[in-house]
């Protein structure tokens, strides 16, 4: 067994709590947050350790005789190549591939790296996703460019509205908007299409499917709490997105 005088706490808590917080901010479901802390402090000897995670802030302490730490989550996405490196480093630790420092260094690495694909490369996915919904869900192969077109500007203004307000809920509702005003455009001065099938296909990319799939894998998990957050998280979206469509069905 490992010896406990062979590492320093501290250092300990920091990998650990690192790894902990790029889980939950790439999006990885809380219970798997939990874990991963506790079998990296349980690999240098520290057991009976306390954690306790939420989708907003992190709690760790190693034992009753140790300061307990506190990190703020103030964003959250979806990341799942940082979640799968995160899971290799943490292997890593308790196969004994590598040291506490060189784990450390791995970890303030990935937190700085910026994995994610161009916005333009990602708007571009989505306005591609759109259109194979709109054929998924038996629509007309006409209306695979408004709902090409639909989703794309949609996506473009919810990822601008969440950098100016950082507030999830009016960007999703004003990309809503935006994607019920172009398929109204479409339909009614283009060529008359499937308007609701235009507007269903559209909005997937907005759905949000992780955040409610790891509200249930929570709630199953036993991370009561957590699961119950994500779950109103991902009702708030629902409804913001219903809205934003509504608005402008009402107004025009």
């Amino acid at each position: 067994m490992i010896s406990i005088q062979l590492y320093d706490e501290k250092k300990v808590k920091d990998v650990a709590m690192l790894a902990g917080k790029i889980l939950l901010e790439s999006g990885a479901e809380t219970y798997r947050v939990e874990d991963t802390m506790t079998r990296i402090a349980t690999h240098y000897g520290l057991y009976n350790t306390h954690s306790f995670v939420t989708p907003t802030a992190i709690i760790f302490s190693l034992n009753e005789k140790s300061s307990t730490r506190l990190y703020r989550i103030s964003s959250r996405t979806t990341d799942l190549e940082k979640i799968s490196e995160v899971n290799e480093i943490s292997r890593a630790i308790t196969g004994g591939k590598v040291t506490l420092e060189a784990a450390k260094l791995a970890l303030d690495e990935l937190d700085a790296a910026n994995l994610q694909y161009d916005f333009w490369l990602k708007c571009f996915a989505s306005a591609i996703v759109c259109a194979l919904f709109l054929l998924m869900f038996k629509g007309q192969l006409s209306d695979t460019i408004p709902a090409f077109i639909a989703g794309g500007i949609g996506f473009y203004i919810c990822h601008y509205f969440s950098q100016l307000y950082k507030i999830q809920f009016f960007a999703e509702y004003a990309g809503a908007m935006a994607i019920a005003l172009v398929a109204l455009f479409f339909v009614n001065y283009i060529y008359k299409g499937e308007f609701d099938k235009i507007i269903i296909s559209a909005v997937m990319p907005l759905v949000p499917g992780v955040a409610i799939t790891n509200a249930i894998r929570d709630m199953m998990a036993g991370q009561l709490i957590a699961g119950i957050a994500k779950g109103v998280e991902s009702a708030l979206t629902a409804f913001a997105i219903g809205a934003g469509v509504a608005t402008v069905l009402i107004i025009f």
